[in-house]
């Protein structure tokens, strides 16, 4: 497959799958697969990252009216209730030092997992069979709507009337994303959203916050380690001829358009349907998964 067509082919699978709760660490080693490449060679490494860049790129253009009004309204917030620790974008940073400290430290444990294929599927089935339990027990409440009161399991149905507690229960388990591959960071966020008490569309939004800094950051650090010589296979950005430069100008376009239109969709999805339909594909492409990497050891 010439390299371009490839390009396009692998933004799309970042776009798609980046920001929806089934993993796209998982689908770009499918891809690797698939397409007979290897993504921890030098320039594909680094190719890999520049994607996640547009991705990146579309959350604060999609959400920039909700940030303009979480900015206006710091630190006393939208009701006047808030301080500098509990108002919104505290909390995204809060969740995000949860997070990173942990995640830093377990860089090894990381490293290793990402070569595992039975990690990778078992996270997969294990982590669509939580979001389906979590998003099951909470359909009735998401159906009923606010109208629930008391004997509602849902309590925050807004990102920015959520607590304390919820953000740093959120950033806890976002962990579990970086160390077992195929979690997803996204599943991960929105279903410590649900059981905290988050309606779907105020897990799901604080979950695209939260992204933010956390992805900013990952691909910063994974990008120095690549240019600065410090990771396994480095590539200084004199070693990109013209050719590799519109490959990765490729990949991130698509991604990020691909991406700025799978956010939209979702947002819609999930206040109308749930999570369920991304539970059961998650469990089929774990089974398949795992299956792959018993047939690769025998």
């Amino acid at each position: 497959m010439h390299d371009y067509l490839m390009s396009v082919v692998l933004g799309i699978v970042e776009g798609l799958t980046e920001f929806l709760p089934v993993s796209s660490t998982a689908h770009l080693r499918i891809a690797e697969f698939l397409l007979n490449i290897s993504l921890q060679s030098g320039f594909w490494k680094m190719y890999t990252i520049v994607i996640q860049i547009g991705a990146i790129a579309t959350l604060p253009i999609y959400f920039r009216e909700h940030i303009k009004q979480l900015l206006a309204t710091f630190p006393r917030g939208e009701r006047g209730d808030r301080t500098i620790v509990t108002h919104p974008l505290s909390l995204v940073m809060i969740a995000f030092v949860i997070t990173a400290l942990p995640s830093y430290l377990l860089t090894k444990v990381i490293g290793k997992n990402l070569e595992s294929l039975y990690v990778m599927g078992t996270a997969l089935v294990v982590g669509g069979v939580v979001m389906w339990l979590v998003d099951r027990m909470n359909s009735k409440s998401e159906a009923a709507g606010k109208i629930a009161g008391a004997n509602s399991r849902i309590h925050t149905w807004r990102m920015d009337n959520m607590s304390l507690g919820q953000a740093m229960w959120i950033g806890a388990c976002q962990i579990l994303s970086g160390v077992f591959p195929g979690t997803s960071r996204s599943m991960s966020t929105i279903t410590a959203g649900q059981i905290a008490g988050m309606s779907r569309a105020a897990a799901l939004e604080f979950s695209f916050f939260l992204s933010m800094p956390t992805m900013a950051m990952a691909v910063a650090y994974s990008l120095y380690k690549s240019l600065r010589g410090k990771d396994e296979n480095p590539i200084g950005v004199s070693q990109i001829d013209a050719h590799q430069w519109i490959v990765l100008l490729i990949g991130l376009a698509v991604s990020f358009v691909v991406a700025y239109g799978a956010v939209a969709w979702f947002m819609g999805w999930v206040r109308k349907r749930g999570f369920a339909p991304f539970a059961v594909y998650r469990i089929i492409l774990g089974a398949v998964v795992l299956y792959y990497a018993s047939r690769v050891v025998m």
